[in-house]
């Protein structure tokens, strides 16, 4: 075997590293340096109290309640962090904008390099939250999606994560089957769903797979409809919703901080020896 690195960074390059400007910070805020990675790992998994509590302070995190331990019960399962914290990812997310700089960049097929700002996908995400405690979103609710990756995914995630309720996605070239073999088991009160996607030089039109997961998510009471390449669906299967019309107010970003062990998002295992299995974040 040839154990020359394919690839080693520059003096100047691993400088400005995150990984660098940690070990800075280490330094000068905590009093610690360690010479070689292996060392920061060492003591990053020898002393987990204090590790994670660097992490805490690099970062920024801000609890309006404190903690009193970065774990508070070491076993698994059942490890609990940060007891007594309460914040929300979106607010971490918020901190870091910044007018003249975009949030999001993004293109596709049909869709030359375009940007969201801040200050934009702010409001977005404040009309959506809005809207969703309007329809009766509270929080621990799970809000599944059938969305592929564009900026609608991040301002309904964000949205759904002001709430405090539960977010799970599926992208839209998956099947009804592999869809609803997931999300049944989470018990979704609300679906946001295109109608279909570009991949490929064409347009896949999936308002048969819409329909067919309306019709198989007994707990679903409304749905919301995310414009994309194919034709809308009607139906009246469900109340539903127009995605424009829940991101057009200009309402105030109301987040509500939750305790730390709250879940954020539900992903799955791939289902191959069985039943796609929920994976809690």
């Amino acid at each position: 075997m040839n154990d020359t690195p394919i690839w080693t960074p520059s003096a100047a390059f691993a400088e400005r590293s995150a990984m660098a400007g940690y070990l800075r910070w280490l330094e000068a805020q905590r009093g610690q340096r360690f010479d070689s990675y292996d060392a920061l790992w060492r003591w990053s998994v020898s002393d987990l109290e204090a590790f994670w509590r660097s992490i805490w302070g690099h970062f920024g995190l801000h609890s309006p309640t404190p903690f009193t331990r970065a774990l508070a019960e070491r076993r698994m399962p059942g490890a609990r962090w940060f007891e007594g914290a309460t914040l929300n990812y979106a607010t971490q997310v918020f901190r870091h904008a910044a007018r003249g700089t975009p949030a999001i960049r993004f293109a596709g097929e049909a869709q030359a390099l375009a940007e969201l700002s801040w200050p934009e996908l702010r409001r977005r995400v404040a009309s959506l939250a809005a809207a969703l405690r309007a329809l009766g979103v509270q929080r621990g609710d799970r809000v599944a999606a059938y969305l592929p990756n564009v900026p609608e995914t991040v301002v309904a995630f964000l949205a759904c994560a002001s709430v405090g309720a539960l977010w799970s996605v599926c992208a839209p070239d998956m099947g009804a089957v592999a869809v609803l073999d997931r999300l049944r088991q989470i018990t979704p009160r609300v679906l946001l769903a295109t109608t279909g996607y570009r991949w490929g030089g064409r347009v896949h039109d999936r308002r048969d797979v819409v329909r067919e997961l309306l019709a198989g998510l007994p707990t679903l009471q409304q749905w919301i409809e995310v414009p994309g390449p194919a034709p809308g669906l009607d139906t009246t299967a469900l109340p539903r919703h127009d995605w424009a019309t829940l991101i057009a107010d200009d309402v105030p970003l109301a987040i509500d901080d939750v305790p730390f062990e709250h879940p954020l998002w539900v992903v799955y295992s791939s289902g191959t020896t069985g039943a796609p299995k929920p994976i809690v974040h």
